[in-house]
């Protein structure tokens, strides 16, 4: 009987994560929406683990969006002590698997002290060459594009010279290939303003499994499903 990975012909380069389901899982089981915060972001470094030892060289997560400072004010300090709680413990462990972060969105708004483990969470693994796990935190699509103009018209590059490589050099995730498979899980069936401009070509798994209950053997069916199209980026 073939198994499920002998299925997989085709590994993509970079995935894309939209982890919905955390708030959910919690009140299924009783607990604080906190509680699912927690199991979300503690998958985040299990899965993580497992698509490196699979050798995916990029993979991105949204933790959270710009829009999301309009949640109450509880839950939006605790997802920030959450992560930097995650940060504290997980890093050590992500740098000796030669796993990179990488940080997307406005760093800048978020507290000082979360600043300060992100960046040095990105400064410890900048010279890893295993997977790349970039964090979308305080992440917008439309506003990584309002951005990256800015930075155009800031450095007063003529309209001549910018097409889409240019472009894409000013965004957040400069230097990281287009996303190859983006992976909803929760039963929603949106971009949600994640990765705008990175996604035009990507192919779309969707699924209902809440993300804390999102297995390895829920990833390896998102990766065979992924393996049997066939991507023609527009052509016949």
């Amino acid at each position: 009987m073939t198994s499920i990975k002998q299925q997989i012909k085709l590994l993509p380069v970079h995935i894309a994560f939209v982890p919905d389901g955390n708030g959910r899982w919690a009140e299924k089981r009783g607990l604080p929406r906190l509680a699912g915060h927690e199991a979300g972001v503690k998958k985040m470094r299990s899965l993580v683990e497992y698509l490196n030892e699979l050798k995916i060289k990029y993979v991105t997560l949204y933790g959270f969006s710009t829009e999301n400072w309009g949640r109450p004010e509880e839950e939006v300090h605790g997802l920030f002590r959450v992560l930097g709680e995650r940060i504290e413990k997980d890093v050590p462990k992500l740098h000796r698997k030669g796993v990179k972060v990488r940080h997307l969105g406005r760093i800048e708004q978020l507290p000082d002290w979360l600043q300060v483990s992100i960046r040095r969470a990105e400064e410890r693994t900048k010279d890893n060459t295993g997977l790349t796990m970039s964090l979308a935190f305080n992440y917008g699509g439309r506003v990584e594009i309002v951005d990256a103009v800015r930075r155009i018209v800031t450095e007063g590059i003529p309209p001549e010279k910018i097409d889409e490589k240019l472009f894409s050099d000013y965004l957040y995730t400069a230097g990281i290939p287009d996303v190859d498979l983006l992976i909803r899980t929760g039963d929603e069936w949106r971009l949600s303003n994640f990765l705008l401009w990175q996604t035009a070509y990507s192919e779309y798994y969707f699924t209902d499994v809440l993300w804390p209950d999102f297995t390895e053997e829920d990833m390896d069916k998102a990766l065979v499903t992924y393996s049997q199209r066939e991507r023609r980026f527009g052509a016949l």
